[in-house]
């Protein structure tokens, strides 16, 4: 019988260790089709878990298409399965019709080397199940110096993928790295480098993400008339710097520009009795609107608020919940 590696201690629940090799085992044919799958008694004292787990295990792989149970008989290979990985009839597969080449290529590569296939599933596996337990515990970091910028991050992406977010400066990530076994690190391109020189060590993966472009806000201030006045609130400083320097190279003093800090409650006032529209991020909507609401009786027309996209890019996120592991 085949072996199987429940490891304990893992972060990965045993029942998706279980899933994942039982699956590696099929894709790279030391389950070829038509083999019967050992019974649940069998694997319950190969394994160590309990009946109820492999069941669910193996309904799972049924209901991917994988297996087909026959009665009184037991849990089988699809005989069509050889035939399914290369007309791209799994239902895996029609959605990624180039995985069965990628995959194949990769186990070729791996023998050429004098791996055994026991030995590549060990190394998929590790690979895999390392990058699932990163997935345990999220950081962002970016300098305290910009740490507005890293509050953008930390908030878009726990109201995303609905899980813990950790924000730590930069200045501290090597002491908070060092308490954890496991993890991933998220910045922007700007301090991966930096990122990466303290966590590559720790075997902390980071990822770095492109943010939002800005085409939208950027067209409409091109578009402004003469003498508007603008304001720009972010909670991030580093973001308004920027943003001060790119409309003056789109305006130059042709527009008013005003900018303020979400949290600087004295120089927001200001800039809602000055603008007559204000672009910000999502996060210093409610501060704003709030300051817009305290100085409407000052205010002869209310300002035209355009709050702008997430800070972190669509597709950023997007590649962000497929290394999580997560669902849309």
């Amino acid at each position: 019988m085949l072996q199987f590696n429940i490891q304990s201690d893992s972060d990965l629940p045993a029942s998706r260790q279980l899933l994942d090799q039982i699956q590696f085992a099929i894709a790279s044919r030391q389950f070829p089709a038509g083999q019967r799958l050992p019974s649940l008694r069998q694997l319950e004292m190969v394994t160590g878990l309990h009946r109820n787990t492999i069941s669910k295990v193996y309904h799972q792989l049924e209901e991917l298409g994988l297996v087909e149970s026959i009665a009184g008989s037991g849990i089988y290979i699809k005989e069509n399965r050889s035939t399914d990985v290369h007309a791209g009839k799994s239902p895996l597969l029609a959605k990624y019709p180039k995985a069965s080449n990628l995959i194949g290529n990769t186990i070729d590569q791996l023998l050429d080397q004098g791996c055994t296939l026991s030995q590549a599933r060990e190394l998929f596996m590790a690979e895999i199940d390392w990058r699932l337990r990163c997935g345990a515990q999220i950081v962002v970091t970016v300098p305290l110096q910009d740490i507005g910028a890293g509050e953008l991050m930390a908030q878009e992406l726990e109201q995303t993928i609905a899980l813990p977010v950790q924000l730590v400066p930069l200045e501290e990530l090597d002491a908070t790295l060092a308490q954890t076994h496991s993890g991933t690190v998220l910045t922007t391109h700007y301090f991966a480098k930096e990122a990466e020189e303290i966590a590559k060590p720790k075997g902390i993966r980071v990822i770095p993400v492109d943010l939002y472009d800005y085409t939208e806000e950027l067209k409409l201030i091109k578009e402004l008339p003469p003498e508007h006045s603008l304001g720009i609130v972010s909670l991030s400083p580093g973001i308004l710097r920027v943003a001060e320097i790119i409309i003056f190279s789109l305006r130059g003093n042709d527009v008013y520009v005003f900018t303020a800090q979400a949290g600087d409650r004295r120089r927001l006032n200001a800039l809602v009795r000055s603008s007559q529209t204000i672009i910000c991020d999502p996060a210093s909507t409610p501060l704003l609107e709030q300051a817009i609401q305290a100085a409407r009786e000052d205010l002869i027309r209310k300002p035209n608020v355009l709050p702008c996209k997430n800070y972190i890019s669509e597709q950023s996120m997007e590649l962000l919940q497929r290394e999580l592991d997560i669902v849309a």
